[in-house]
């Protein structure tokens, strides 16, 4: 099976190329943003060494959904997807800051309510909560944005701030974007059966000085999704959650002794395991989305999408 891993193009007019963990993005002449989902698989903030099949086909088409299902709430940079594994938008000056917005007690936050903590990012955690349970208002616990090989740190609004990462103005309106995109997000995980937990929002600022919605939004790489039906009755059992995101994959990482740590050695992926990764990935396209997941063709994949694109940027 062919994946991809990295890309090299050498797109028209290209100014400069940034390589995120899962991302690669083209600059088009400082106008245009060539965004190319690979197939890298990455975990506590660490690229593992195998790549999976369709998964960034997977991230991309759901993420260009949930874009076209929130654009008449809140503006985004996207402008064409002429490719499978492809979206071109407008460029934008990203934020320092990722917006992570959480409705339930879960992952990082339920991690760090074990530990005694009632205060994440600047805000208070109710008493008496157990693992899983839904906050009284979705909270808003923003991360800043780490360079590669760097972890996310959690960041509270008033140190954002403080030190200007972002003007006040300009925060106020990611803090509105965010819960309203939650909310729609939120709308349409109901119609599947599936609780959005929590998510992350990336947002930038387009030349003309527009805050636009960038990157991914309700993929299960930068989203925790519980199937809806039996929720309530696993909870008051003390029962873990069924979910849809990538958490599978951290826990298979966790039990097997790796948690991105220093002098931790990432365990062996042998194909069995890439292969059922890749099956629950498309598990989870067709549960967020309610369609069926057609594969792309792989046979000389980096020739499709170079060929998709300069289709694209010729016109």
């Amino acid at each position: 099976m062919n994946t991809i891993n990295e890309t090299n193009f050498q797109f028209p007019n290209l100014k400069s190329v940034y390589k995120g963990k899962v991302r690669e993005v083209y600059n088009i002449n400082d106008e245009l943003l060539v965004m190319i989902a690979t197939d890298r698989l990455s975990a506590f903030d660490v690229i593992l060494p195998k790549q999976i099949p369709f998964k960034g086909q997977i991230l991309n088409q759901i993420a260009t959904k949930m874009m076209k299902e929130t654009v008449d709430i809140v503006p985004n940079w996207l402008i064409a997807t002429p490719d499978e594994n492809v979206a071109i938008g407008h460029l934008c000056q990203p934020f320092k800051v990722e917006m992570v917005i959480r409705g339930y007690l879960s992952g990082h936050a339920a991690r760090e309510y074990k530990l005694g903590k009632r205060v994440l990012c600047g805000v208070e955690m109710p008493e008496g909560m157990k693992e899983n349970d839904k906050f009284p208002i979705p909270m808003i616990t923003p991360s800043t944005k780490a360079d590669n090989g760097e972890h996310d740190e959690d960041i509270s609004r008033e140190d954002i701030l403080s030190k200007g990462i972002v003007n006040e103005e300009d925060y106020l309106v990611l803090e509105d974007y965010t819960r309203k995109l939650f909310q729609r997000g939120t709308e349409i995980a109901a119609k599947r059966g599936l609780i959005l937990v929590d998510t992350k929002y990336e947002f930038g600022k387009t030349n003309d000085g527009k805050i636009v919605l960038i990157d991914e939004i309700h993929t299960p790489d930068s989203s925790r999704y519980f199937y809806a039906d039996g929720y309530q009755e696993r909870q008051n059992k003390g029962e873990a959650q069924k979910q849809l995101s990538k958490e599978f994959v951290r826990q298979w990482l966790i039990e097997n002794g790796f948690q991105g740590k220093e002098g931790q050695q990432i365990p062996e992926m042998n194909d069995e395991k890439i292969t059922e990764i890749s099956n629950r990935y498309i598990e989870l396209f067709e549960q967020i989305t309610g369609e069926i997941f057609v594969k792309a063709t792989t046979d000389n994949v980096l020739a499709r999408i170079e060929k998709n694109v300069m289709d694209f940027l010729s016109k």
